[in-house]
């Protein structure tokens, strides 16, 4: 009964959390909420008793989602642009409070009710992340160095994207200094235009 009832307000959240990604022209929003269901995500995990992958969940792509936000802000400034019009800040308090509790009651759960066991235990003895290493190394070794190249090759083409070519170090530059090369920025933008 307990994973039916988790495995309900785990869908519901990450469903909840992927379409305000989606749906959201705040990228401050879609980046928070698409963290947020990254680690919803890992709740699946832990309810199938994979431990091992629900940490992996929770720091690989929940801690990329995250490098991905704080890079995100720093090279767009996508923050100046944030204007928060709560209309009732009592509600939205009120309905937070109840989406973390019940998260707080649903990974607490397990804890207390320690007579709940998984219907299909993998290695008990070994542990999750035996398993995992022998399928992944053995059966799938192929496509797990393929993605590898993959991946490498992706990171490498954002890094060539994101470059720009910059004339001159802002950190070198005293903050007047600063101030004057960005009005002289914005004023040959505008005769570009």
């Amino acid at each position: 009964m307990f994973e039916v009832v988790a495995f309900i307000i785990f869908s519901v959240l990450t469903i909840s959390m992927f379409g305000i990604t989606v749906l959201t022209n705040n990228a401050l929003y879609a980046l928070s909420s698409l963290a947020a269901g990254m680690i919803f995500i890992s709740g699946f995990f832990f309810l199938l008793n994979a431990d091992f992958l629900g940490a992996v969940q929770i720091v690989v792509y929940t801690g990329a989602v995250m490098a991905l936000y704080a890079f995100g802000m720093m090279f767009f400034d996508s923050l100046s642009e944030v204007k928060e019009k709560i209309k009732n800040p009592r509600l939205v308090f009120l309905l937070s409070g109840m989406v973390a509790l019940i998260v707080v009651v649903v990974l607490i759960a397990p804890i207390i009710g320690q007579n709940i066991e998984a219907n299909y235990p993998v290695h008990p003895e070994y542990g999750n992340s035996v398993d995992v290493g022998l399928v992944l190394f053995t059966k799938y070794l192929l496509p797990f160095e393929l993605a590898a190249i993959m991946l490498l090759v992706a990171m490498i083409g954002g890094i060539v994207l994101a470059g720009k070519k910059m004339d001159y170090s802002y950190s070198e530059m005293k903050e007047e200094e600063i101030d004057e090369k960005i009005k002289q920025d914005e004023a040959s933008q505008k005769d570009v235009k």
